[in-house]
């Protein structure tokens, strides 16, 4: 038996699959205006487009008049621009103990200086293990030493707060003065 190729649901209604009894049409070249469903079919066969369902909720149903495929390579190529245009936000952690010696927390407060320079947040956390949690201060501390010590190209986002063995603070990078 011979397999039948598959052919993709479209992902809009589209022409005689639309409900309704009237719609609303929008389209480049018509006048816009709220039509019977008849109408609104004629209209498109009239003009060799397809009548696109886009906002069913709306009283009446927004229909579209234009050319499917091109419809949706240019809501495709919008959609790109879109993720073009956003920024990405990358979180880098920095880790500690409440017992971190002062070379291993200069070492750790250089590479969040360097994060913090490239533009990325940093989230630095005091890990306590066992009887570790009685010494909060030093975690605390230790935190707001790192805020002090990156406060020239990062501010804290938020003071720290201790969520079950981690006390954590998130630091943004200052914006840029043009």
């Amino acid at each position: 038996m011979a397999k039948k190729p598959f052919k993709k649901e479209p992902e809009h209604i589209l022409n005689e699959r639309i409900r309704g009894h009237q719609v609303r049409v929008v389209g480049d070249d018509i006048e816009g205006g709220v039509f019977l469903l008849k109408e609104a079919l004629e209209l498109a066969k009239e003009m060799e487009l397809d009548l696109i369902l886009i906002n069913p909720n709306a009283n009446p149903p927004v229909c579209r008049l234009a050319d499917y495929g091109k419809f949706l390579y240019e809501r495709k190529k919008k959609l790109k621009e879109q993720e073009k245009n956003t920024v990405k936000v990358v979180v880098k952690e920095v880790k500690f103990t409440p017992n971190t010696d002062t070379n291993d927390f200069n070492f750790k407060a250089k590479h969040a200086l360097e994060f913090l320079k490239e533009g990325k947040k940093v989230k630095a956390s005091v890990f306590f293990r066992g009887r570790e949690m009685a010494f909060k201060e030093r975690g605390e501390i230790m935190l707001l030493n790192l805020a002090k010590e990156v406060e020239e190209y990062g501010i804290p986002e938020s003071m720290p707060k201790l969520e079950g063995k981690n006390m954590i603070m998130l630091i943004k990078p200052k914006p840029i003065k043009n």
